[in-house]
């Protein structure tokens, strides 16, 4: 075997400092890259569409045809102007401890195999518990693939608990802001669409409490069983925070899970003015937090909080008998008892890195500058003539629209102007922003939490914007 697929040593060094040389120049370059790739279906299929090949080529080769055709048609999620969607910053010790991860190839499955795999996440897991105050000697989690695993394993641990077996009555709240891996989870779980109530959202997009409390009561009226309620804790649209503490208290009383999505806004607990907003966060019984975003960690590295550790050993824990020898003692964790994966990679070890390398601390001011810069990128804003604040800043996001005072453009103009304006400005590929739908209205949205990102990029990006929102009226 080794015949067929072992390097010499020399070779492997070889290929391992051109791989590291062309990271290290990708991030020392970033800000001079272009962030956005296009291309389509059939302009991928002519460089790539081919049969395996029988025989191969030399490794440099195909390196070297992967870095001229894979990578120039990636968007660069991590530049300083990807501002759509959730960008994702990562740093660079994470990066090279993935290597290490699957340079050793470590299974993270069971404490016999990789005990030292197993205790470091023990121990991130902790870090993470006492952030969010959440009990450490009781309380546990689990390193996922990112939120939309992490969801679906609250999910499957709270309709364990409060509905068991039977789950034929059961009801389920969100709002209309809610992220959509949690519809996704939900229907994996086998709901149907009836038993999904998604409540609408005030006009600072957060649940409306009151509606909240007449659904429950309706349902209660009708013989169903309410069992969780979803709460966002940063939505992705506007970064808003739902009344964490009003709804812990409607779930204590109503004995509903109370499940919290912090996929997004989570990791603001790092920062005075998140904490603040977050308050209420620790009365969840289970709260998803994304690292790989606003913890600057690279794809993938999701994360599932839980208040009482044996809920997921009791939702997932199996004991086939070719598992029967590697079962250890209750200290000695076995994540895949914890969630769905059984082979599951060596997600904590970049995490566990990169906090010991910058500190906490780093972290920290990190997530400070972000949402500081939303607010100033706000105050900019609303000084101009042209732009309209929709949604204000919250937790890095803000949401706004190119409407210049005295044009008096209708509804349908204003969207069809900003629209545009995204179009161009990913034409131009100077920039990565893109729409969304508040209000009915198409808005242009900007998630600011990458630490590189400074208002001098802030302010070309929105000068590019302009220029494209006058040519469009020109062209009317």
């Amino acid at each position: 075997m080794s015949a067929h697929f072992d390097l010499s040593k020399e070779e492997m060094k070889s290929y391992g400092y051109k791989i590291v040389d062309i990271i290290a120049d990708h991030w020392d370059t970033l800000e001079q890259q272009k962030p956005v790739a296009s291309a389509t279906r059939k302009e991928m299929d002519s460089i790539f569409l081919q049969e395996a090949p029988t025989e191969g080529m030399p490794a440099e080769k195909v390196l070297d045809f992967v870095m001229d055709n894979v990578i120039p048609n990636s968007t660069v999620i991590s530049h300083p102007k990807a501002y759509s969607f959730v960008p994702g910053p990562s740093n660079f010790i994470s990066t090279m401890a993935d290597s290490l991860a699957t340079g050793f190839n470590i299974f993270s499955g069971g404490w016999m195999v990789s005990p030292a795999a197993a205790e470091l996440e023990i121990v991130t897991m902790n870090w993470l518990l006492k952030m969010y105050n959440f009990p450490v000697e009781k309380g546990g989690g689990i390193f996922t693939s990112g939120g939309s695993m992490a969801n679906l394993t609250a999910l499957v641990t709270a309709r364990r608990i409060k509905c068991g077996d039977d789950f034929s009555k059961a009801v389920i709240y969100l709002s209309d802001q809610a992220h959509s891996s949690n519809i996704k989870a939900i229907r994996v779980l086998g709901f149907k669409k009836e038993q999904i109530r998604i409540l609408p959202t005030d006009i600072e997009f957060r649940i409306s409490i009151n509606k909240l409390k007449n659904a429950i009561a309706k349902d209660r009226l009708e013989g169903l069983q309410p069992f969780c309620y979803i709460a966002s804790a940063g939505t992705t649209n506007t970064g808003t925070v739902d009344p964490l503490d009003e709804i812990a208290d409607i779930c204590e009383e109503e004995n509903l899970w109370f499940h919290i999505d912090g996929a997004y806004g989570g990791a603001a607990i790092l920062s005075d003015k998140g904490a603040k907003a977050l308050r209420g966060i620790e009365r969840a019984d289970s709260l998803t937090v994304d690292p790989h975003k606003w913890f600057y960690q690279p794809y993938e590295i999701g994360c599932l909080l839980v208040k009482d550790a044996s809920w997921l050993s009791g939702t997932f824990s199996e004991k086939p008998e070719y598992l029967r020898d590697i079962e250890g003692n209750e200290s000695e964790i076995n994540f895949y008892d914890y969630g769905i994966q059984l082979t599951r990679r060596f997600r904590a070890l970049k995490f566990y890195m990169s906090i010991k390398t910058y500190g906490l601390d780093t972290f920290k001011k990190a997530v400070s500058y972000n949402i500081q810069l939303a607010d100033d990128v706000e105050k900019m804003l609303r000084k101009s003539r042209n732009w309209e604040i929709i949604s204000p800043a919250t937790l890095a996001v803000i949401n706004f629209r190119y409407n210049p005072i005295g044009l008096n453009l209708s509804e349908k103009e204003i969207d069809e102007l900003n629209q545009k304006i995204s179009h161009k400005i990913m034409e131009s590929r100077e920039a990565f922003l893109v729409t969304t739908i508040l209000n009915k209205q198409v808005v242009l949205r900007m998630c600011l939490i990458n630490p590189k990102t400074t208002m001098e990029d802030v302010k070309e990006t929105l000068e590019l914007c302009h220029q494209f929102g006058e040519e469009t009226l020109k062209e009317r």
